[in-house]
């Protein structure tokens, strides 16, 4: 069953009914979250306040802590226990952590926000740069927020390149790119589409969910990782706990392992501890707001 929340919704029921998906048996528009929420097995949370001009981070959160405090509340009331919930909707790390906290009775493991996307458009960047289809590139990471301070790493990636496994780095051959205009194009991406066609990504957005789901559900290869923001807890890479931060994760059934042991340079140590500054600062702000 697919559940749709919104009050004009007709003609979204009409473009999921002419896409004639062999696994839609019904969609059913509503706006009571009772309705909405009813023993979901899988949540994807996409909707949230979008910044406006003038508008300050604290009131883009305390706006957004509101929202997804609801939510969070419809899970713990309605859906089912297992219920696994991804969330969409930016700041997608900190939306998540209120999401969950405002939904205690079901497992924090069992919350994950998107940074699938940002990890396509590294493998993508990178498959661009050494002339090969993404397919050949795996195991890029993305480190941390979902926003301009995400990393993406490349350090541990395996390229095939035309027939020949080798290291991102040595695939890519230039390590001033890897270290410089890779990252930034990355990290900026979202704001490159919505300067050209004036709206944030679709499609690969929806790929993006559609990749991160099936991957909970059937999960990762053997021997390959993605990228997910998850709770952070007693992690090996210093991660402060309590936060929703992106780590690169191995899935099998239905349950992520973060991918512990990697080497970690003094350069992507800057860069991870960075990003993980910025959630926690999210994190503090969202949380006064969250008892208000």
């Amino acid at each position: 069953m697919c559940s749709a929340r919104t009050s004009q919704s007709s003609w979204f029921v009409m473009e999921l009914q002419d896409c004639a998906l062999p696994l839609l048996r019904e969609v059913i528009p509503t706006d009571k979250v009772e309705v909405g929420f009813k023993d979901l097995d899988a949540a994807i949370l996409v909707g949230s306040m979008p910044r406006k001009e003038g508008m300050e981070r604290k009131d883009l959160l305390k706006a957004n802590v509101a929202i997804f405090k609801t939510q969070g509340e419809a899970l713990e009331k309605y859906a089912k226990k297992t219920v696994k919930v991804l969330v969409v909707g930016n700041p997608a790390n900190t939306n998540c952590l209120i999401a969950s906290k405002s939904a205690p009775s079901i497992p924090k493991e069992n919350f994950s926000c998107l940074t699938r996307l940002d990890h396509n458009r590294a493998r993508s960047q990178v498959a661009i740069r050494v002339g090969v289809p993404s397919d050949s590139v795996k195991n890029v990471i993305i480190w941390g927020n979902h926003s301009s301070t995400q990393y993406p790493d490349v350090h541990h990636a395996i390229v095939n390149n035309h027939g020949k496994e080798m290291s991102g780095f040595d695939a890519v051959n230039d390590e001033s790119w890897l270290k410089g205009d890779f990252i930034t194009t990355v990290q900026q991406r979202g704001a490159a589409v919505i300067k050209a066609r004036k709206l944030s990504s679709a499609m690969s957005a929806a790929k993006a969910i559609c990749d991160h789901m099936r991957d909970i559900w059937f999960g990762t290869p053997d021997g390959e990782w993605v990228s997910m923001g998850i709770y952070s807890t007693g992690n090996s890479y210093g991660v402060p706990d309590d936060l929703m931060y992106s780590f690169p994760v191995m899935i099998k059934n239905k349950t992520w392992k973060v991918v512990d042991g990697l080497s970690i340079n003094d350069f992507s140590r800057g860069k991870m501890d960075g990003t993980a500054a910025e959630l926690v600062e999210e994190r503090d702000t969202a949380l006064t707001f969250l008892g208000a």
